[in-house]
């Protein structure tokens, strides 16, 4: 704690322990001094010799006074650029309730159902607005751009489809963007593009799926209903990335017959943000659901059969499936998910159509003003977006729009677009005309033809009418947020996804409209402000990691992953070793490792752990001989997931490198690490790094994500490049050259304000929070792995086998019982089945930690009432729970704890409680009855005496 007479300092607000409280942890667990505790839990082998070399702290005015500077680098247009990306109106009530909320922004992925059905209430809406505008019948609950959401669909149509071909025909139309993400991600696992005009028909031969794009680069809407059938009968399944906005004028994918559709949610009131982070979407028809990548939120019901949300199919998740997994995706994009989905309930249907309209006579008027002056367009047919054939004039004309403060799209010498949006005017309309050399002209002529006009109807369920208020948005907002555990309310001990305080100062930049309203594709000379954050960033965390290069393109940690691994692959083609296609990938590794070598091409090996859960050096010897000359690389996490410095990895890292591998380290558990030691001095080649673990960006629910990759510098040509690049040295891996650069401020506010002393002070105190915890907790549930001097890293495994094995208590009952004590359970099941994995991060104080030490106690002496016969297992408040406030109150009550011992288990829950508002769901009746879409209002009312649950819900 900071003098009497001195105001705290940031590092005293982020870190949750005061001097006086690191006192009294360090005496508990017998170490004198914060660096003593440190050079015992940490291997000397690994620790670094020199101190970071970072700007020193600075005080939050002064950090936001810097980005505000920064931000004044940048220079916002009219944004008319299109590509995917479009300027929209975030309405305020969404911007101030949810983007800006900490309720919304500082939850977790929602792996805990029974606290978190506000968000997957919010899920479920994205979800039946992605499904109804599509037009098919399942879709998932977002994915991370547009392309990469291409690049899915590819995927999923080569499992799904059973043809021995390895091709693929892609619409000529596609984003530009899209097809370079495509490209690398195809050729990494053998699939081959075939390039076409689908305008001129399908070519001949065999391929197993069709991409298009509708409407089109150039903005043309077609029909694609005929080439879609032919698709069919040549036995390829379809998908079409398409524009939401668009949908609700235009004839969807699925009613011109389409499997899958793909596309981008930013338009539906979540900012530019220079290409990040948006939502992206998928959905599909019947008979594909089960094979779609990434998440999916369905309903079931709970333990009194009242409906109740959760993660669909949740043993699809990558942890789990690991290699067999349907995508590497772990963070999708929640937070701007939720967002899209409440933008659609805000507006309804007639409110988005009055937007579409709006837009599309923006670009009819446009259209009708370059006629009228001799301007040839491309298309007879369009939504937003029209491309004019001026020879040899492009040039001039973009110039002259940037004159006037609106950024066109150059194409070529003789091609310029135009794209319209929400934020176009009239008179915005008449300033583009003029650098044309025109002026407005009558509108004489439809532009979406009758054979292309929607005439079905979409969001017609009560969430899409009920909400037209600010008030009664405001108050639903309110509403799902009340339901949900978050960082505002709850320490959330969730090892392995360090859930650290995501300060206000931190978050407060990103809405600024210097950082929000820049376009991905805008002129260099119009986002210098970005380029500088950027290059500090890039800088500050080869410092930090011990590597020279880092690209920030990866907008999700499982990117990052799939980035360096290419990296690698592009290492060992260009040195001819194609052979190299062995990923090495110990047992207690990340589950989306696994998944993230497939998707790089790679063959995955597990290696063995060892008794006290290290790597088994025996096992790695002996894949590494059996695999000789194939070995490309080996993914490790360090500290392991099993919480422990291993001693060995200098070791591990030789014995690959002797091999001719590369070495990745993964970086989710870099908290443990930062000012203590560089994973690229210990012996990495590559690692990606969690912005939204270590680097305060907030989890948002399941997303945004951050996953920078850093290298060592023979590495560095091989990171991912721009994707509008004419000829790509590497292959991206997002849409956006900067991926999600619109929450990059966060970080870069997070590093300025703690300064060098500050980041390592925060890494020591998050290993002596983890420890202060193992050991309190140590007599009542062991800990499962430790290192030297008994110690665990900044996390650490609790094994409750023994106490299920004698009682029949699983950890998910510990888990489910924590929320009645008012917390987020820590990780369930991983890496260890029948554990709990706890990291209590730096950001925690000693009242929380106790708070949570005093929990764990207290449903431990639970756990032994049902040992001594005093509560039957079924009817103990470990099975029951969580307990919602209906079943406390109810008029009678037959089980055999009182309801203050179900409901307020230790005294202090009566000044703060927290009920959930379902008791414990039943996933296996979910994913048995799969429905993934906004179920109607009646099933939620209380059945009649003659009415089951089931036939409620049905």
């Amino acid at each position: 704690m900071s003098h009497p007479d001195i105001a705290p300092t940031f590092q005293d607000r982020h870190i949750g322990p005061s001097e006086t409280e690191i006192a009294q942890l360090l005496e508990v667990l017998g170490y004198d001094s914060l660096d003593a505790l440190v050079s015992r839990a940490v291997p000397s082998q690994i620790r670094t010799a020199q101190p970071l070399n970072l700007p020193a702290a600075r005080a939050e005015q002064d950090v936001l006074a810097d980005l505000r500077t920064i931000a004044g680098k940048n220079r916002p247009r009219v944004q008319m650029i299109g590509l995917g990306y479009y300027d929209t109106i975030t309405p305020a009530v969404l911007r101030r309730n949810i983007l800006e909320a900490p309720g919304w922004y500082t939850s977790y992925t929602p792996y805990q159902p029974e606290i978190s059905q506000g968000r997957l209430e919010a899920l479920l809406t994205f979800q039946t607005v992605i499904e109804e505008l599509t037009s098919l019948p399942v879709a998932g609950a977002s994915l991370l751009d547009e392309a990469t959401a291409v690049a899915e669909a590819v995927l999923l149509m080569r499992r799904a489809n059973k043809t021995a071909s390895s091709r693929v025909l892609v619409d000529a139309g596609c984003f530009p963007q899209t097809l370079s993400v495509l490209r690398g991600r195809a050729d990494a696992v053998g699939i081959e593009l075939v390039m076409t005009d689908l305008d001129r028909g399908l070519p001949d031969g065999d391929y197993f799926g069709v991409v298009y794009q509708n409407p089109s680069v150039t903005g043309g809407v077609r029909d694609l209903s005929e080439s879609i059938a032919e698709a069919h009968r040549r036995g390829a399944l379809t998908t079409v990335a398409t524009d939401l906005l668009a949908l609700t004028l235009v004839t969807s994918p699925g009613e011109q017959g389409a499997d899958i559709a793909v596309g981008s949610a930013q338009r539906f009131g979540v900012p530019l943000f220079f290409g990040g982070p948006h939502a992206g979407f998928i959905s599909v028809r019947n008979g594909l659901e089960r094979m779609l990548p990434g998440r999916l939120v369905g309903v079931s019901k709970d333990a009194d059969g009242s409906p109740a949300y959760r993660l669909a199919l949740q043993t699809r998740e990558q942890h789990i499936r690991r290699d067999k997994a349907t995508s590497n995706i772990c963070t999708a994009q929640a937070l701007l998910a939720n967002v899209a989905a409440m933008y659609a309930a805000y507006h309804g249907a007639e409110g988005l159509r009055a937007i579409a309209r709006r837009v599309h006579s923006h670009a009819a008027h446009l259209t009708s003003g370059l006629h009228a002056a001799d301007i040839e367009t491309l298309h007879s047919n369009f939504f937003d977006t029209i491309v004019a054939h001026v020879p040899h004039r492009a040039g001039v004309i973009v110039r002259a729009a940037n004159a006037d403060g609106i950024n066109l799209r150059y194409i070529d010498t003789d091609h310029v677009g135009v794209s319209c949006d929400e934020h176009t005017t009239g008179e915005i309309v008449e300033r583009v005309l003029a650098a044309f050399g025109a002026a407005l002209a009558p509108v004489d002529t439809s532009y979406i033809p009758p054979t292309l006009t929607r005439t079905s109807p979409f969001l017609q369920h009560t969430v899409f009418r009920r909400y037209r208020s600010e008030a009664a948005m405001q108050r639903f907002l309110r509403k799902l947020s009340d339901k949900d555990l978050a960082l505002d309310r709850t320490m959330i001990p969730l090892g392995s996804c360090t859930m650290k305080l995501n300060s206000a100062v931190e978050m407060e930049p990103i809405s600024w409209p210097e950082f929000a309203g820049i376009h991905p594709f805008a002129p260099a000379d119009q986002t210098e402000g970005y380029r500088e954050l950027t290059d500090d960033l890039e800088r500050w965390l080869c410092e930090i990691t011990g590597y020279d290069r880092v690209s920030l393109q990866p907008n999700a940690g499982s990117q990052g992953e799939l980035a360096g691994l290419l990296a690698i692959h592009g290492y060992h083609t260009a040195n001819g070793d194609t052979d190299r296609t062995i990923c090495l990938i110990p047992q207690s590794a990340h589950g989306t490792n696994a998944a993230s070598a497939v998707l790089a091409g790679m063959q995955v090996v597990v290696v063995a752990t060892a008794t006290n859960g290290n790597i088994d050096l025996d096992d790695l010897r002996a894949k590494i001989d059996r695999h000789s000359g194939k070995i490309a690389a080996i993914m490790l996490t360090y500290p392991s997931t099993h919480g422990v410095y291993e001693n060995d990895v200098r070791t591990v890292c030789e014995l690959v490198h002797d091999a001719g591998g590369q070495v990745y380290i993964d970086g989710a558990n870099l908290n443990a690490l930062v000012g203590l030691a560089r994973p690229g001095e210990f012996g990495g080649d590559v690692s990606h790094l969690n912005l939204h673990k270590t680097f305060c960006i907030p989890h948002g629910g399941g997303g945004p994500g951050v996953g920078p990759v850093a290298v060592r510098e023979h590495l560095a040509p091989f990171l991912p490049s721009d994707p509008l690049a004419a000829d790509p040295a590497s292959p991206p891996v997002s849409a956006a050259n900067y991926g999600s650069a619109g929450i990059l401020p966060i970080t870069w506010a997070y590093i300025a304000l703690m300064g060098p002393d500050g980041l390592t002070r925060a890494t020591e105190t998050a290993v002596l929070s983890a420890n202060y915890l193992a050991g309190a907790l140590a007599p009542y549930y062991p800990v499962l792995y430790t290192g030297d001097g008994n110690l665990v890293a900044h996390e650490c495994i609790l094994d409750l086998r023994a106490l299920t094995k004698a009682t029949g208590v699983t950890a998910e009952d510990v888990a489910k019982r924590l929320i009645d004590y008012g917390f987020h359970a820590p990780t369930l099941s991983f890496p260890v089945n029948g554990t709990l994995m706890v990291e209590p991060t730096e950001s925690e104080n000693l009242e929380e930690l106790d708070r949570f030490i005093d929990a764990m106690i207290g449903i431990h002496a639970e756990i032994q009432r049902v040992a001594d016969g005093t509560w039957p297992l079924e009817s103990s408040p470990l099975r029951q729970a969580p307990h919602t406030a209906a079943q406390v109150t109810t008029t009678e009550w037959t089980l055999p704890y009182t309801r203050q011992e179900a409901a307020f288990p230790v005294p202090s829950l009566r000044e703060n409680k927290y009920f959930p508002p379902v008791r414990r769901i039943d996933g296996v009746h979910g994913d048995r009855n799969l429905v993934c879409s906004c179920p109607a209002p009646e099933a939620f009312e209380a059945p009649s005496s003659t009415d089951t649950r089931e036939e409620v819900l049905a």
